[in-house]
C-alpha cells in the first residue's frame, strides 16, 4: 500500500486504477486526503468545511460494496473536492455568503447525486467568491484562499478553492460552476485542468444560481483525462432543469484517450480571434501561447486567424446581463424562508428586517451587482441596457457560428495574466472584470470550453493557460485535442505539468519573487 503522500500525487485515473485491483482501499484513499488537507490547508484556505467521519463513512461503504463483488462506476472510491455553490446534504452550502451560513440542503444537488451514485467521496466544500461574483475568490465572506503555486497571489475565482485543492494535492477532482470563466481562470492561475461544458449538458438543479442563462457545472483536475472522466459522470439530461438538454453525449474519456494516443492534431484547423489576443497581455503569458501554436504547427495543425468583431463588447453585455439575472435570483434571500435573519432595533416590520438582513449577509461586491441589475431591469432602462445586451449576445452567438465554419477549435490565453497579487486590484471592480475577457465569450454563446496548462510565465514562473473553444456539444472535441496538447507539453518539459509545482508540494511554500 503507497503511503498518504504517495496517494494524494496519484491522478485519479491512477487511483482508480490502484482502487479497481485492491492495492489501495478508498478509506485509505479519502484519509490520505483529509491528512492532506489538515497538513496545508490552515495556510491556503482552499476548504470551507470538511467532515471527516462522513467521508470516512461513505468510502468504508465503497470498499465493502466493492469486497461484495458490486459492479462499481470507473471512478468510485476517488476522493472529489465539490464548490460550495453546489448544494449538499452532509456539509452546509453557502455558496461564500454569510446569508447562507450554516445552512443545510435537504437535497444534493443532482452533479453530486451523480458524484456518489458513481462512488466518488466527497471530502470537502471549497471556497469561492460570495456568490461565484468575482475573480480571485478575495470575495468569499469567509476570507480569500491562497494560490498554492505563490502563497502571495490570488487563486482566480470564483472557484479558486477548487482549482487550489486540485493543485495543492489536497483532493485529486473538483467540481465548480463557470458563469463567465470561474472554472478556466482558476484553473489557468494554479496550473490545473478545467472544464465548462455545453450549456445544459450538465444540470444546473441544486446549484446555487447567479445568472441562469449563462452558469454551468463543470469539473477540474490535474490532467485532461482526469477531467474527462469527471465530466462522464456528471454529463446527461436532467428532468429537473429546464435548460438540460436531451442529448446522447459520447464518452469524454475516450476522446481524451485518443487525443493522447497521438495523430490527433494532424489537419486540425485551428482558429485564433484577434479580439482574444488583448491588449496588455503579458509578455510571458502571450509567449507560452504562441509557442504552443507553434508545437500545434509541427503537429500538422493549421492556423487560422479569425475576426470575431463583436467580441470586443462581449464584457459589457455579461456585465449587463448577468447582474440582471443574479438581482433576481437574489431576491429570495429576504430573511423570511431561509438563511440569515437580522432583526432591527425598532420596527421590526417586514421590510426593516429585510433591509437589515441583506445589509449584513450580503458582501460589497454582491450589493454592487444587484444595484446594477436591478437598475437595468427598471422601467425605461429594460431595452437601454438588458435588451441591448442580449442583442450583443446574439451577434458574438453568430461570430462563433462564422468561426466555427472555418476552423474547428479556436484557441487563446485563457488569462491575459497570471496571478496577481492578494490585494493588487484594490478593490477596483473593473481590473478583476477585465481579466474574464477571453472567457466570457463562450459562457455568452453556451459553447464548451477547456483550459489547460501550457508552462509558466518566464517573467514570474507562475502558471499559464491555454483556453480551447468549440462548437456546442463538441465538448469530446476538446477533449481530445487538450489531451494531445497536453501530451506535447509533457513532452517538451520531460514530466507533467502538475508534478513540476513546486508550492506545497513536500515543502514549505515559496514565495514569488515578482
Amino acid at each position: 500500500m503507497a503511503n498518504n503522500s504517495e496517494l494524494t500525487r496519484l491522478t485519479a485515473a491512477e487511483l482508480a486504477a490502484a482502487l479497481t485491483a485492491g492495492e489501495v482501499s478508498a478509506v485509505d484513499a479519502a484519509q490520505a486526503q483529509l491528512d492532506r488537507i489538515a497538513e496545508v490547508d490552515g495556510e491556503l484556505h482552499a476548504f470551507l468545511a470538511t467532515d471527516a467521519e462522513a467521508s470516512l463513512a461513505a468510502a468504508r461503504s465503497i470498499d465493502e460494496r466493492r469486497a461484495a463483488g458490486e459492479s462499481l462506476g470507473a471512478l468510485a472510491g476517488v476522493p472529489l473536492a465539490i464548490k460550495d455553490v453546489l448544494v449538499t446534504t452532509d456539509m452546509p452550502s453557502t455558496s461564500g455568503s454569510k446569508i447562507l451560513e450554516g445552512y443545510r440542503s435537504p437535497f444534493d444537488a443532482t452533479a453530486v447525486a451523480k458524484a456518489r451514485a458513481a462512488g466518488l467521496v466527497n471530502i470537502g466544500k471549497t471556497n469561492m467568491d460570495e456568490f461565484a461574483m468575482g475573480s480571485s475568490t478575495e470575495n468569499s465572506a469567509y476570507g480569500p484562499t491562497l494560490n498554492p503555486w505563490a502563497l502571495d497571489r490570488v487563486p482566480g475565482g470564483s472557484g479558486g478553492g477548487s482549482a487550489t485543492a486540485v493543485a495543492a494535492f489536497e483532493a485529486p477532482l473538483a467540481l465548480g460552476s463557470d458563469t463567465g470563466g470561474s472554472i478556466r481562470q482558476p484553473a489557468a492561475l494554479t496550473g490545473t485542468v478545467g472544464a465548462k461544458p455545453t450549456y445544459g449538458g450538465v444540470s444546473r438543479y441544486g446549484a446555487i444560481a447567479l445568472a441562469s442563462s449563462l452558469d454551468q457545472i463543470g469539473p477540474v483536475a490535474r490532467t485532461v483525462l482526469d477531467t474527462a472522466l469527471m465530466h462522464d459522470v456528471i454529463v446527461g439530461h436532467d428532468p429537473h432543469d429546464s435548460t438540460s438538454l436531451k442529448h446522447e453525449w459520447p464518452s469524454m474519456a475516450a476522446a481524451a484517450r485518443e487525443g493522447a494516443a497521438g495523430g490527433s492534431l494532424n489537419g486540425l484547423r485551428v482558429g485564433v480571434v484577434k479580439q482574444l489576443m488583448l491588449e496588455g497581455v503579458q509578455p510571458g503569458v502571450k509567449a507560452r501561447f504562441e509557442e504552443s501554436l507553434a508545437l500545434l504547427t509541427a503537429q500538422g495543425a493549421e492556423i487560422v486567424e479569425i475576426d470575431a468583431p463583436h467580441f470586443e463588447y462581449a464584457v459589457a453585455a455579461y456585465y449587463l446581463i448577468l447582474p440582471a439575472e443574479a438581482s433576481s435570483n437574489l431576491a429570495k434571500y429576504d430573511s423570511v424562508r431561509f438563511g440569515l435573519r437580522v432583526t432591527p432595533d425598532g420596527a421590526g416590520t417586514v421590510e426593516n428586517v429585510m433591509s437589515a438582513t441583506r445589509e449584513v449577509g450580503f458582501g460589497a461586491e454582491v450589493k454592487r451587482r444587484i444595484i446594477l441589475g436591478t437598475y437595468a431591469l427598471s422601467a425605461g432602462y429594460y431595452d437601454a441596457y438588458y435588451g441591448s445586451a442580449q442583442k450583443v449576445r446574439t451577434l458574438i452567438q453568430r461570430d462563433f457560428a462564422q468561426a466555427f465554419a472555418q476552423v474547428d477549435v479556436i484557441a487563446s490565453p485563457t488569462a491575459p495574466t497570471t496571478a496577481w497579487q492578494l490585494g493588487a486590484h484594490g478593490g477596483d471592480p473593473m481590473q478583476d472584470y477585465l481579466n474574464d475577457a477571453t472567457t466570457i465569450p463562450a459562457n455568452l454563446a453556451g459553447i464548451p470550453g477547456l483550459s489547460l496548462p501550457i508552462g509558466t510565465a518566464a517573467e514570474d514562473g507562475l502558471p499559464v493557460g491555454l483556453q480551447l473553444l468549440a462548437p456546442a456539444y463538441e465538448d469530446a472535441r476538446l477533449y481530445r485535442a487538450g489531451a494531445a496538447i497536453e501530451q506535447l507539453v509533457t513532452e517538451r518539459d520531460g514530466s507533467p505539468f502538475w508534478a513540476q509545482a513546486p508550492s506545497l508540494v513536500g515543502g514549505a511554500a515559496r514565495k514569488a519573487a515578482n
